[in-house]
């Protein structure tokens, strides 16, 4: 069996061990966020993307400790499992950030249209008007397009500026309900939720996007350098070694026979 080279050989093991770090982080972030969101109703709707999340940073902790064994002991057939593994897995998250951008467009035109369809808000439903003030709260914005105008005389309490805020606020019109007789002026937010929602949207589907591809980028560089050991690790055919030796050029033989005479 060939021997591997160790530059070859500790550049696979930076490169799998950084696997195995990122692998670990996503299986701390995603267990966290399962934590945080498991008694919300919304984690019915998750629990697709939650399990998928599971599943792929499960793969990237146990696929580099296959491989990195398999590189330590020189046991073939363990690297040629994370070779495929990785090289499947790259594939996965690569087809995944594409699907996402192309998704990009039809995902902000039903959220324009799922919002713009709430106004009026005096005939939204109650459950429209809950996610409006979820969306408002959580964003720091007031109204969907218009901003506050869309709200017209009852403006909710979920359009308050907070304290220490980092959306730009404005004073709210004084014949608005939120005065309520003070005569101290009240600052709400002036920006709308429908432009808030897009560049959160965009900077999810830029990041996911780069994540997918950073991936993918080093899941094939560790699998060119696995396809590098493997190559080395062939079994090396062993070369005659022909020596010289001056007596080779006498001929050592014997006739025969005799020629026959000729008559």
């Amino acid at each position: 069996m060939g021997k591997v080279n160790i530059w070859v050989k500790r550049s696979f093991i930076a490169v799998a061990s950084l696997i195995a770090v990122i692998g670990a982080l996503m299986l701390a972030g995603i267990l966290f966020m399962h934590g945080h969101y498991h008694r919300d109703e919304e984690i019915e709707n998750m629990i697709v993307g939650i399990r998928a999340i599971y599943t792929l940073a499960i793969i990237m902790l146990l696929l580099p400790v296959v491989g990195l064994y398999g590189v330590c002991k020189e046991k073939k057939w363990m690297i040629i499992v994370f070779t495929v593994g990785v090289i499947l897995c790259s594939l996965f998250v690569f087809y995944i950030g594409m699907s996402l951008l192309f998704l990009r467009p039809t995902i902000r035109k039903s959220m324009d249209m799922y919002y713009m369809d709430m106004q009026p808000f005096s005939n939204a439903s109650e459950t429209d008007l809950d996610i409006m003030h979820k969306t408002q709260k959580e964003l720091e914005c007031c109204g969907v397009q218009q901003g506050y105008q869309e709200w017209g005389y009852d403006i909710p309490e979920s359009c308050l500026c907070i304290d220490n805020s980092t959306s730009v606020c404005m004073d709210a019109p004084k014949n608005s309900s939120l005065y309520k007789g003070a005569d101290d002026p009240v600052m709400i937010y002036e920006e709308p939720c429908l432009p808030v929602l897009f560049r959160n949207l965009d900077l999810a589907f830029d990041i996911s996007a780069g994540t997918s591809v950073a991936l993918t980028l080093l899941w094939t560089l560790a699998s060119v350098l696995s396809i590098v050991i493997l190559c080395q690790l062939k079994p090396k055919k062993d070369a005659h070694v022909v020596a010289y030796s001056r007596e080779s050029k006498t001929g050592h033989y014997a006739v025969l026979t005799e020629p026959a005479e000729l008559t």
